[in-house]
């Protein structure tokens, strides 16, 4: 298992979280073969249908095999069976829509990152007691860059990744960045379904590619 510290690292390094679900398997191999081409390093595969796990052991079987450096995660966990079962099946990182004192617990004993979803100050401080590092600002449509920002004046320390309202274009991804995020969680917006419709999986690379260099340049200034 790659260790939490390292999971943090790369997110830092590459502030760029997919986060996606499909049903067909060949898809999502499709799509996390491109993403991680296109320089994505920290994919997250959604708990959100039937037999996801399934999908999610298949994913981390390959990206073991062909994609060093990429750590995989699994979202929309609510409970800690479900995180157990997760991790067992390779999960280098949980997120999830809420914070779950249970889901803390098991990934701290566990060594694993956890990034909850928070939407309040009061919020963000209970995860930080309970050893979070990141916290998932969602959703970040409602709260908006300005809540990063004001954040950030009595809680300096603490890391935001924000799912929701993020586009990937420079404007969207300008805003969050210059409030303070560190990294972003794109879902369907990332994923233009005529593409993956079509097939046109080269094309979809290089739009993923231009929003992860966009970031990063974003993060060094």
């Amino acid at each position: 298992m790659t260790p939490r510290l390292t999971v943090y690292q790369t997110i830092l390094d590459t502030p760029v979280v997919p986060v996606f679900f499909h049903a067909d398997l060949d898809t999502c191999r499709s799509i996390l073969q491109t993403a991680y081409r296109a320089g994505i390093r920290a994919f997250e595969f959604t708990n959100r249908g039937d037999f996801a796990h399934e999908l999610f052991g298949e994913l981390v079987k390959l990206a073991r095999r062909e994609m060093p450096g990429l750590v995989m995660g699994a979202g929309t966990i609510l409970d800690a069976p479900t995180a157990a079962l997760y991790v067992q099946l390779g999960a280098n990182f949980i997120v999830a829509p809420t914070f779950s004192e249970e889901v803390a617990r098991f990934c701290n004993r566990r060594r694993v990152a956890y990034m909850p979803g928070c939407a309040t100050l009061t919020e963000i401080s209970r995860a930080e007691e309970w050893g979070v590092e990141f916290v998932k600002l969602f959703p970040g449509d409602g709260l908006g860059p300005g809540f990063v920002k004001a954040l950030h004046g009595p809680m300096p320390q603490t890391r935001v990744m924000v799912t929701g309202g993020v586009e990937p274009t420079p404007e969207s991804l300008t805003k969050w960045f210059s409030a303070g995020v560190s990294a972003v969680g794109i879902g369907s917006q990332l994923f233009a379904k005529e593409l993956i419709q079509a097939g046109a999986f080269a094309q979809l690379e290089e739009q993923i590619r231009q929003t992860v260099d966009f970031t990063k340049t974003l993060r060094q200034s």
